[in-house]
Parts: structure tokens; C-alpha cells; sequence
């Protein structure tokens, strides 16, 4: 292997370690931050959509009903996992290290 193989080998290396440091420490945490808050919004919508689901009266369902069919697969996912979640106020306290 001659000197510029191994410079170049090295320097590969050193390429796709900096590109994992880069990673790991602004966009993974940054895409972590806007999946979560992403979720939040989507499940406040939903909420807003069927609040019956969770025993609260809506004087929309009627009409939020109509959008059932279009969110189905959604629905079961969103539902099971508002029931399995920690409490919001400790998912949003996560945000601030409380």
C-alpha cells in the first residue's frame, strides 16, 4: 500500500467519523425534537378531531365523523398510543429536564 492509499484510506475514515459526530450531536437530537413535537401536534389534532374517543362531548362528532374513513389507520395507532403515554406533563417537562 503506498503512502497516498493510506493517506487517502485515513482520510476516509476521518470523513465518516466526523460525519457520525456531526450526527450525533445537532441532527439527531434536532430530528428527535421536531419527531416529537410533530407527534404532539398530530395527536392534539386527532383529539381535537374525536374527543368521544376519550369520553369527551364534542358538538362536532358529526362532522369530524365524516373524517374516519380517510384516518383509520391512524385512528387505532393514535388511540393506543395516547392510552400507553406518560402523563403530558411529564412528556413535556422531558422538553425542559424537570
Amino acid at each position: 500500500m503506498t503512502v497516498a492509499d493510506r493517506i487517502e484510506t485515513f482520510r476516509a475514515a476521518l470523513e465518516e467519523w466526523l460525519r457520525g459526530l456531526y450526527h450525533g450531536m445537532f441532527t439527531h437530537p434536532a430530528y428527535e425534537k421536531i419527531e416529537k413535537e410533530a407527534e404532539d401536534v398530530e395527536d392534539e389534532f386527532m383529539l381535537a378531531c374525536f374527543p368521544d374517543a376519550f369520553g369527551i362531548p364534542s358538538p362536532v362528532s358529526y362532522y369530524t365523523a365524516e373524517l374516519l374513513p380517510y384516518l383509520e389507520d391512524e385512528f387505532e395507532a393514535w388511540e393506543r398510543r395516547l392510552w400507553d403515554r406518560e402523563s403530558l406533563m411529564e412528556r413535556k417537562g422531558q422538553q425542559y429536564h424537570f
